[in-house]
């Protein structure tokens, strides 16, 4: 399965919560980064562990897939799958 393919699979519901709290994460630690004003270095290297942390953890999430077929999980209709997706 191409990386484009499993991006456009279906995610389970975890994955999707895991993904929402990843992406949550990185908008923390990039406003942490991005603040006006000076803030402690412990501050500051908390913010870019949480922005990593955070698009890793969305990043892996996203590619998850169901693993049951997309023909019985109904979310891909079966017009849409070839043979050579198997």
């Amino acid at each position: 399965m191409t990386i484009i393919k499993r991006v456009k699979a279906p995610t389970p519901k975890f994955f999707k919560v895991l993904r929402n709290i990843g992406l949550a994460m990185a908008a923390i630690g990039g406003t942490i980064l991005a603040a006006p004003v000076a803030l402690p270095v412990v501050l500051t290297t908390v913010g870019g562990y949480l922005a990593v942390a955070g698009g890793v953890v969305s990043a892996v999430s996203q590619l998850t897939t169901n693993p049951e077929t997309p023909e019985k999980s109904g979310q891909i209709p079966e017009e849409g799958i070839t043979k050579e997706d198997d």
